[in-house]
């Protein structure tokens, strides 16, 4: 007897839907699985053998062949084992062909007990289905049944292991759809340890930069001796970023239901996520990439910031494959199995010493590195990275008199509020552009929306000339004026505004070598 159920798999950030077929039928006892199946899925017989037997069922001594649809595209993972399982008992005649449950879609992993384990990209999945609308219903996991059921409308049930699917067939009083509240989660408060500007010492004028980038959406890059408090600024910085949407959440998510790291009671992701990897990361861990492709920092990042301390440390491959996912907000992965494009629409804030020993232009500690080795140090960026940092800002020592100051400093919340305002400005700028910030103007909406006086033009020509900016560098200042032009609420870019973005490279304003 053959029994057809309908299930799903992803390749990258795309699920597509998989059709798994089971035959069982007279002949010399075997179990094959076909359809591409990798090491992972044909590892199921074992477990599906398994599972059947330990939930008191009878496993079929016949000839039992599954075909895994499409049959041209590779498949990994545990996650058929389920539909595998049900299709089995069907086509044997231990459960119903036409269930209480109609048409429906299952995924999930076997555990040799019979449970029903989750399984990454779920999210992806339901959204598919929701898309389709092929089938009535979608049985996941019970550790993922609340990230189903974020996707939409298709009704989404849970199963915690086969008896409980046995149950249900018995009696359909017990199967019940799972229900997800985007608000509830939305209002979930942030974390009472998070950082806050208000307890920076000193520091205003980075503060501004800071402020700036945020509202603009731009990368930058921290530079000072140690303790100046580098990392403490790049870690408030979430704090002023605007809130996310439910748009926003919900993509956000969908990688992190992808790299399998969601959260089985709040799936949703809720709060910008805030990346550190160590200077130590791989190439493939920071843009992504495996036999398989998964996303990397990169994509973990999006909607966030991705925080690269020590930043001269990382490796220069690691450093130069940033390049790309800047300026593109998207990285394609190629392997022999696929392709597969990931999201990097993130913000970049990097932290890193002038010299080796930390203290080249100090006004309190003597540098002991030579001409030579500040600048292999600071060669360890390159020009084309640095032309893709919008926000070039020098961190220095924090005075005495600052740190035993008991004036207290504007709160992150104080400043969200401005951030927020510029933003909306940006979005309706840009609401036909699908771009919500000044960071991610290309060439032409650039010439549209950045509008100089007479003697903003005149100042960006004397600076591009005596700068030698990069027609990238050129264009990069002219974003971050137009940030700053919305934080004043002015429609052209003054000279003071441009001033101060020009102000802001401070790896062009001067010779880092020297």
């Amino acid at each position: 007897m053959l029994a057809i159920i309908d299930s799903c798999a992803f390749l990258g950030m795309h699920a597509y839907p998989v059709k798994v077929e089971v035959d069982v039928s007279a002949g010399m006892p075997a179990f094959d699985i076909v359809g591409l199946p990798d090491a992972s899925v044909r590892e199921s017989r074992e477990r599906v053998r398994t599972a059947i037997k330990n939930t008191g069922l009878s496993f079929p001594v016949k000839r039992i062949t599954v075909n895994l649809a499409p049959a041209d595209v590779k498949k990994a993972g545990p996650l058929f084992d389920l539909p595998i399982a049900i299709g089995i008992l069907m086509a044997s005649g231990q459960l119903p062909q036409n269930p209480c449950w109609g048409k429906a879609a299952f995924i999930g992993e076997l555990s040799l007990e019979g449970f029903i384990r989750p399984v990454p990209g779920i999210l992806a999945m339901a959204a598919l289905l929701n898309e389709q609308k092929e089938v009535d219903a979608f049985f996941v996991p019970q550790d993922n049944a609340m990230e189903a059921a974020l996707a939409g409308t298709i009704r989404t049930f849970s199963l915690s292991s086969l008896k409980e699917l046995l149950e249900i067939v018995e009696n359909e009083d017990k199967l019940q759809s799972v229900q997800a509240n985007f608000a509830d989660w939305q209002q979930k408060k942030q974390d009472a340890d998070q950082l806050d500007f208000a307890d920076v010492k000193g520091q205003a004028g980075v503060k501004r930069a800071m402020e700036v980038a945020a509202a603009g959406g731009h990368n930058i890059l921290l530079i000072g001796p140690p303790g100046s408090g580098k990392t403490m600024l790049a870690r408030c910085l979430p704090g002023i970023l605007p809130p996310m949407g439910q748009k926003e959440s919900l993509a956000v998510s969908k990688i992190y239901s992808i790299a399998g790291l969601t959260d089985k009671e709040h799936p949703l992701i809720t709060q910008r996520p805030f990346r550190a990897p160590h200077h130590t990361a791989s190439t493939a861990s920071m843009i992504g990439g495996g036999h398989f492709p998964r996303p990397g920092e990169i994509s973990l990042a999006c909607g966030g910031i991705l925080f690269l301390d020590e930043m001269p440390e990382f490796h220069r491959d690691v450093l130069e494959s940033l390049r790309q996912p800047l300026e593109d907000r998207v990285v394609t992965i190629s392997r022999a199995e696929g392709k597969a494009d990931f999201p990097a629409f993130f913000q970049l804030v990097g932290a890193m010493n002038p010299c080796p020993c930390g203290y080249y232009g100090d006004s309190q500690k003597q540098c002991t590195c030579t001409p030579l080795q500040i600048k292999k140090y600071m060669g360890r960026l390159s020009s084309p990275l640095l032309d893709r940092i919008d926000l070039h800002i020098e961190v220095p020592r924090v005075p005495y008199q600052e740190m035993a100051s008991k004036v207290e400093a504007e709160t992150s919340a104080e400043i969200r509020e401005r951030v927020q305002a510029a933003r909306k400005l940006q979005e309706k700028r840009f609401r036909k552009s699908g771009i919500s910030c000044n960071a991610h103007m290309n060439r032409r909406q650039v010439k549209e929306f950045c509008i100089l006086t007479e003697d903003a033009a005149f100042l960006l020509q004397e600076a591009y000339q005596k700068l030698a900016l990069s027609a990238r560098a050129h264009d990069r200042i002219l974003k971050v004026a137009r940030t700053i032009s919305d934080l004043a609420e002015e429609d052209k870019i003054d000279i003071l505004p441009l001033a101060e973005a020009i102000n802001y490279r401070s790896l062009d304003r001067k010779d880092r070598f020297e």
